[in-house]
């Protein structure tokens, strides 16, 4: 089996970056040095923003105001496999609360369905397994071609519950502002968004039990660990790297996925 890094570079070699010129994949996109128009310039570096009051948001609208930066000291893991960036991500946040688990045990328990989908005929998803209830594909799969997919909020709070979290939370539709309370409350969350926050196209596939499934082929999982003002600060487990993000940039990713998350707590 191919490692990770290996498979990265031979997508890029072969050009499996783009669809129209806009589709950039989760399993190269660490190998690309520039991402322009994808990365706009606040996204990069770990210096906090100058601090000012942080209020007016939260469920229902409002919120009491929170310190104006707020960092959680959650270790940077990378994920071992090439598509399960899912498992990684929980994994940071677990270990965080000092609960040691490894990735390939997380996989384990998200019994993968490898079937294959079936595709239209412009190279869109038609008929595919359901990431609400099992991991999707080859694990070491291609992301573009497609073999392999990901897994989505159902699967990881059932996993966090059962390692020790019995008080996380998940869904869609989360309004922005309860995540950054809980960030400001000192919890991560693990969200779903694109890689490196690109603006990509977006489809609908229906399981085979009948689920619709919105879905990217730079779909993404990672760990919010920080919140300002302005930003949010991300752990992304693509290359275990620490950046901050305009909340613009995350808000516009986050609705991508249904304001997808699981709030570890």
């Amino acid at each position: 089996m191919q490692s990770a890094v290996a498979t990265r570079r031979q997508f890029l070699t072969v050009g499996g970056v783009a669809l129209a010129g806009a589709l950039l994949s989760r399993s190269v996109v660490s190998e690309i040095v520039k991402l322009p128009s994808a990365v706009p310039s606040p996204l990069v570096g770990d210096a906090s923003p100058s601090p000012s009051p942080l209020v007016g948001e939260g469920r229902g609208g409002g919120s009491a105001p929170t310190p104006a930066t707020v960092t959680i000291p959650v270790p940077l893991i990378q994920q071992s496999m090439v598509l399960d960036c899912e498992s990684a991500a929980l994994q940071q946040g677990l270990a965080y609360y000092g609960i040691d688990v490894g990735q390939q045990q997380l996989f384990a328990q998200q019994h993968a369905d490898v079937r294959l989908p079936v595709m239209g005929s412009n190279h869109d998803v038609l008929r595919w397994g359901n990431p609400y209830t099992n991991f999707v594909g080859y694990v070491n799969g291609s992301d573009w071609i497609p073999t392999g997919y990901g897994v989505y909020w159902p699967v990881i709070l059932d996993l966090a519950r059962n390692y020790g979290l019995p008080s996380a939370a998940g869904g869609e539709g989360f309004p922005p502002g309860e995540i950054y309370a809980a960030l400001a409350a000192g919890n991560p969350v693990q969200v779903w968004v694109q890689t490196r926050f690109a603006r990509v196209p977006l489809g609908t596939w229906t399981a085979w039990d009948g689920t619709a499934v919105r879905y990217s082929y730079a779909e993404h999982s990672l760990t919010l660990t920080g919140v300002s003002p302005t930003q949010v600060r991300v752990n992304d487990v693509l290359d275990a790297s620490q950046y901050w993000v305009s909340k613009s940039l995350f808000e516009a990713n986050f609705a991508d996925f249904n304001n997808m998350a699981v709030i570890l707590r």
